[in-house]
């Protein structure tokens, strides 16, 4: 079933907040609705399983593992109505205009990724994707430290916060980030 009009949405946050939960939610739920659904992520995404998104708390749904944001066109099926983009931040800035391009063909598309790096800092195209959706969401995890709600990811290395002028983009979970909220996220700098 075709919708009337495409549309962006995109599901924010820190590490460990639920957005790959809230995205098999909406998709599974277009699939109930007979809706034809194709989910991307990058290939670079290898925590759990290759062909799949899958959530800290271990729901899943199939995916197509991609290295740049060109390849979602070249692998789009005609019939698709619904297009999933995991981890939205890992792709090149092409992602910005490739989802303008689904959703102004008509297309659902619903993006996650982290809005923020390990330092607090704006992510990659999450920016772009949020101002261009017609709706956001933010979530928040739980603070690791203080049990606050948490809006920052933590990278840890040796136990210890992550330097501010480390690499950007490490993959992890559990094992080297966590949750932190304003007060408890530190970034040292010297």
């Amino acid at each position: 079933m075709a919708h009337q009009f495409g549309s962006v949405e995109v599901i924010t946050g820190s590490m460990f907040c639920g957005k790959t939960e809230e995205l098999i939610r909406r998709i599974r739920r277009a699939t109930i609705a007979r809706q034809k659904v194709q989910v991307f992520k990058p290939i670079i995404d290898d925590r759990y399983a290759f062909a799949r998104v899958s959530s800290h708390s271990g729901s899943d749904f199939e995916a197509l593992p991609i290295n740049s944001s060109m390849e979602i066109l070249a692998n789009l099926k005609p019939d698709t109505t619904v297009v999933g983009i995991d981890e939205a931040q890992f792709f090149d800035d092409g992602i910005v205009d490739i989802v303008n391009q689904l959703a102004d063909r008509g297309i659902r598309v619903i993006v996650t990724g982290l809005d923020t790096d390990f330092r607090g800092e704006p992510f990659g195209c999450m920016p772009n994707l949020i101002a261009k959706a017609e709706t956001v969401d933010k979530l928040n995890a739980i603070c690791m430290v203080c049990g606050e709600p948490a809006c920052r990811t933590q990278r840890l290395v040796n136990g210890k916060p992550a330097r501010y002028d480390d690499p950007i983009v490490i993959i992890g979970a559990s094992e080297m980030y966590e949750a932190r909220c304003r007060r408890c996220h530190q970034v040292p700098r010297d």
